[in-house]
């Protein structure tokens, strides 16, 4: 085991004026998770560190905060994989504290909704499901991966700068549908996206795909949508 040294941010709006850093030293294996040693902390060292996790195993995407100024999910990051045992961890930007590493996800979710990320067809349903091809399917098949964390969004100048932007997460789920031959509300969501805060905010950064802890090309997907935008063709 080797000693490490967490940096944690801390914002409680009730007592603090402003946000400040704790810092907490621990025993930790190379294998644990940096979400194993913010749960050490809580348990034995500050029971009043506040920060989101659920499944902890990478799927739920509760816990993404910024780890040593990268956004990650707490639960996928080794203390191996960050090369040293200083490790500085804040919430992810962009978004309101609530408390500690706990942001206000509700701006993110608006702006997740406004882009109509569901299946839309109003034909009639067939007897059985809707046949779609495996070429069909590839479509689309990376961005059904999103597991809506906000890693992206909030790794993003653009979202940093003005938050009516509805971000990499919120495209990235209207490419979803918008590429889904089965759906039938591709027009109306590139309607929606072809706006002052929709896909032309993307400045084609890249930090959101470097971000995504899914692995999904984020970058290209945007330009997939502008493109359709541009051509009026999903091809």
């Amino acid at each position: 085991m080797t000693q490490v040294t967490l940096k944690l941010f801390r914002y409680n709006p009730e007592t603090d004026t402003k946000p400040h850093y704790d810092t907490f030293t621990l025993k930790a294996e190379p294998t644990d998770r940096v979400l194993d040693l913010l749960e050490i902390v809580k348990g034995h060292q500050d029971g009043s560190v506040s920060f989101r996790r659920s499944c902890a195993h990478g799927v739920c995407g509760s816990d993404a905060m910024r780890i040593n100024g990268q956004n990650m999910l707490a639960c996928k990051v080794l203390v191996q994989d960050l090369g040293t045992n200083k490790i500085t961890i804040e919430p992810i930007l962009g978004l309101p504290i609530l408390k500690d590493l706990i942001v206000d996800m509700d701006p993110f979710f608006n702006n997740y909704k406004s882009v109509m990320p569901y299946f839309v067809n109003d034909d009639s349903a067939p007897a059985q499901e809707r046949i779609q091809s495996v070429e069909e399917r590839e479509r689309f098949d990376d961005t059904t991966k999103c597991i809506l964390c906000g890693a992206c969004t909030t790794s993003c100048p653009s979202f940093w700068a003005n938050d009516e932007y509805v971000g990499p997460a919120a495209i990235v789920s209207a490419h979803r549908f918008i590429f889904d031959s089965r759906d039938k509300g591709a027009a109306e969501r590139l309607q929606i996206l072809n706006d002052q805060f929709g896909v032309y905010r993307c400045r084609t950064i890249f930090n959101c795909t470097v971000a995504c802890p899914r692995d999904i090309q984020i970058t290209q997907a945007i330009g997939e949508v502008k493109k359709a935008i541009a051509t009026g063709n999903l091809d």
